[in-house]
């Protein structure tokens, strides 16, 4: 078993799934699972003001977690959509932030454990789109400090009475299982229902821009994953992820007070291998890792690995997603598109380190 697969699992997107949910009178939704453990989210306050595209100049989006893959795919499209962005991050004078001020994009100091800085960076604030790492982030982060982070997030936003949170979480969540991972999630999504803020749940998959990660193992020959093998695993590229925020933020009327689970293909792990393979031009075999190893090397990502392979995966609706977005990746779609530059750039960088 490679010596990266800690890493490698932690770096997979898990989380909630059904796209359903039940419209009432009031402008509220609650998610519609059996479980009842679905947050209450709030429409708008206003149904009449819409983010008409020729007001999209003079609105700001503050964007989370823009330095990394949910964030940065969402500061991007919002950008090319003709929004202003405004960006917070620690580091300010690192590359990432630097490359976003350089794209059109305001860059403004502030920590998501900084309730004040999050004040100040969300003032004058349109909407506010909201991601944290957590269990399976790289590094990983404590429950608490996710949960944390993602509360302040919310009730910053509350608190400055901005029209629209978009807050990404993950599929599946809203079932009840999968240990701390999602866990945390569902706890922030339950607080932005208790607060009554309006608001969009995005519930992403697995992401297809992990594949192109060295700790996938596409470079070496052999796709060591979790997933059993007669499993189909959801996919999303970030791509799409930061088409969805942009999405909801221009059409409130749409997705306000609505938890979402989004995905754009579904393959077992053999199909992803296969397909990888005739992308690359590489023999890549899929390598199923027990239930047993993967739990004694990170017990988070063998609990989100149970209940998926065990409980039916993600679940999302793959028909309802692309009513949303017509334009949702497939799987080949990537491999054609910006996935192809990504694979390239990880097997050049693999061939000149050997």
């Amino acid at each position: 078993m490679p010596e990266k697969l800690a890493r490698n699992l932690r770096s997979l997107a898990f989380g909630p799934a059904d796209c359903r949910a039940r419209v009432r009178q009031s402008g509220a939704v609650r998610d519609n699972e059996t479980t009842g453990r679905g947050p209450t989210l709030h429409g708008p306050r206003d149904t009449s003001d819409k983010a008409d595209r020729a007001n999209k100049a003079r609105k700001i989006i503050l964007v989370t977690g823009a330095t990394g893959n949910q964030g940065g795919a969402a500061a991007a499209r919002l950008l090319a959509d003709g929004w202003q962005v405004r960006a917070l991050t620690r580091d300010p004078a690192g590359g990432p932030a630097r490359r976003l001020a350089a794209a059109g994009v305001q860059v403004v100091v502030g920590d998501l454990d900084d309730r004040g800085s999050l004040d100040a960076a969300v003032e004058d604030a349109h909407g506010v789109f909201s991601v944290q790492r957590g269990a399976l982030g790289t590094p990983p982060v404590p429950f608490e400090d996710e949960v944390r982070r993602g509360r302040n997030v919310a009730d910053a936003a509350a608190a400055a009475r901005v029209r629209h949170l978009v807050h990404a979480s993950v599929a599946g969540v809203e079932r009840g299982g999968g240990g701390r991972a999602f866990a945390s999630k569902r706890a922030i999504e339950e607080h932005i229902g208790r607060i009554g803020i309006p608001a969009t749940i995005l519930r992403p998959v697995s992401f297809m821009d992990n594949y192109a990660d060295p700790a996938f193992g596409v470079q070496t020959g052999t796709l060591a994953t979790p997933f059993a093998p007669d499993v189909p695993e959801q996919l999303i590229a970030v791509d799409d992820i930061g088409a969805f925020a942009a999405s909801a933020f221009a059409d409130p009327a749409r997705y306000l007070g609505r938890a979402l689970a989004i995905a754009g293909d579904a393959l077992r792990p053999g199909q992803t291998a296969q397909a990888l393979s005739l992308a690359t031009g590489r023999d890549i075999r899929y390598a199923h890792v027990p239930s047993d190893i993967v739990r004694g090397q990170n017990e988070d990502v063998a609990d989100v690995a149970d209940f998926l392979n065990n409980h039916g995966g993600y679940g999302a609706d793959l028909a309802a997603a692309r009513a949303l977005h017509p334009g949702l990746m497939s799987f080949q779609t990537w491999l054609a598109g910006p996935g192809r530059t990504k694979l390239a750039t990880l097997l050049e960088t693999h061939a000149h380190s050997t």
